[in-house]
């Protein structure tokens, strides 16, 4: 069973800088292509970033050149370096893993931004 789990948000001033980390187990996480996805109070799951098995990155408008996604295949590990934060930013962030064809989410973490 494939289990995802998130860490490392927390509250953060604008302009401050925060990394979240996914940890995976229960697939074959090199052959997985993993994402991060955030929510906002009363908006819909909106793509931040994405990073393919073989390491090719995509990202939102919004977050280019403030973030970085990025993976260590041998920890099982994603993460999202987060620069320049802005309170628009604040959102619950979910790790998402793409393994075989199917999706797995984990239960997301909170991200404030304010002062």
């Amino acid at each position: 069973q494939v289990q995802l789990v998130e860490s490392g948000g927390g509250l953060v001033q604008p302009g401050g800088s925060l990394r979240l980390s996914c940890a995976a187990s229960g697939s074959i996480f090199g052959f997985s292509a993993m994402g991060w996805y955030r929510q906002a109070p009363g908006k819909q799951r909106e793509l931040v970033a994405t990073i393919t098995d073989s390491g090719s990155t995509n990202y939102a408008d919004s977050v280019k050149d403030r973030f970085t996604i990025s993976r260590d295949n041998a920890k099982n590990m994603a993460y999202l370096e987060m620069n320049r934060l802005k309170p628009e930013d604040t959102a619950v962030y979910y790790c998402y893993e793409n393994f075989r064809g199917f999706g797995y989410w984990g239960q997301g973490t909170q991200v404030t931004v304010s002062s």
